[in-house]
């Protein structure tokens, strides 16, 4: 059982199923194979080269001590951010999307963990809609902020910024320093990447 889906699956079961998956946040996969089909994949595993090694997949362009790309945010609110204006703060850049559940899981624990302990601090979190429409962005904005989620939402629907960053799978985090080089970076919704990121905050902070 896989317990989630890229946005490319996604995108084929909301044309196969329309509204029938709601929101298209939470899709869980369930593969049901037979006896003779679960042996034979068994087998497959068994007969690979045991000295084979599973190609890495690269999931970030920029890296940790490299300079993080410059960008201009648009904001929900109709603002607009230049990353470079930033300098002299620790930025927290996030990308998510609407319908990737690891992304809202890991919002839910970023009030407690990242923005109330460093709300008075010369920090700021910029969490970046992925490949998203607008219009999507701010629905669902709007109710995770009836949530307590209340971000500085921005969008990046041609995957401009994300381009410059990374690949493959989100939520993806970039923590970057005064200076505006990325000092470090996590990948999913994986339960330590918030303290971790929070530790190297403060780190950042009291320099």
């Amino acid at each position: 059982m896989n317990k989630g889906v890229t946005e490319e699956e996604r995108n084929k079961l909301a044309e196969k199923y329309g509204d029938k998956i709601g929101d298209r946040e939470f899709i869980t996969v369930v593969e049901v194979f037979t006896e003779q089909e679960n042996l034979g994949k068994k087998s497959s595993v068994a007969d690979a080269p045991k000295n084979e090694i599973p190609k890495k997949t690269e999931e970030y362009l920029l890296n940790i001590n490299d300079t993080a790309k410059d960008f201009t945010l648009k904001l929900l609110d109709g603002k607009t951010i230049k990353l470079s204006d930033l300098k002299g703060k620790v930025v927290l850049v996030n990308f998510w999307a609407t319908w990737c559940a690891p992304c809202l899981q890991e919002f839910y624990d970023v009030p407690a963990k990242i923005t109330e302990p460093f709300k008075n601090d010369n920090f700021i979190f910029l969490a970046i809609s992925s490949g998203e429409a607008e219009n999507l962005v701010v629905k669902k904005a709007t109710k995770l902020k009836k949530d307590g989620l209340d971000f500085n939402y921005g969008i990046d629907p041609d995957k401009k910024i994300w381009n410059d960053y990374a690949t493959n799978s989100i939520p993806k985090n970039f923590l970057i320093d005064q200076n505006g080089v990325i000092k470090f970076a996590t990948t999913g919704n994986v339960e330590e990447n918030l303290d971790n990121l929070a530790a190297e905050i403060k780190k950042l902070l009291s320099k």
